[in-house]
């Protein structure tokens, strides 16, 4: 069985994008802290997050840089060739279940029983 959980910072906003047979999909890369005995030095591993659907959709309407986020589902390792002609790896989780963490000013409970972040009538959050 194949399935990994990650609680993490994203590093970046959420690219959200639609396939040319019009499914959502939102990628974005995770920081996750590793637990290390000099906290002064903090260490981190970085996954990229691919997300499908409905799913990716609200990811990429609620979720930014910086926020923090628990994603499951399975990872594997991808690789793609850089612009020198090396081969690069990296891992790669496809997220089936995301949990938005961060806290928020205006909140609001989803469907699901998560709270996602939503706007004021001031286009706050």
């Amino acid at each position: 069985m194949n399935k990994t959980f990650l609680i993490g910072n994203l590093t970046r906003d959420p690219e959200l994008r639609t396939t040319p047979d019009g499914r959502a999909v939102c990628n974005f890369t995770l920081a996750v802290n590793r637990r290390v005995k000099n906290a002064e030095h903090p260490e981190a591993d970085y996954f990229r997050v691919t997300v499908w659907d409905k799913l990716a959709e609200n990811c990429g309407k609620y979720l930014a840089k910086g926020r923090k986020a628990c994603v499951s589902g399975p990872v594997h390792l991808a690789h793609y060739t850089d612009q020198d002609g090396a081969m690069r790896y990296y891992l790669q989780l496809d997220a089936k279940e995301v949990e938005f963490l961060s806290p928020r000013q205006n909140a609001e409970a989803s469907e699901e029983g998560r709270f996602v972040q939503v706007e004021d009538e001031d286009g706050n959050f």
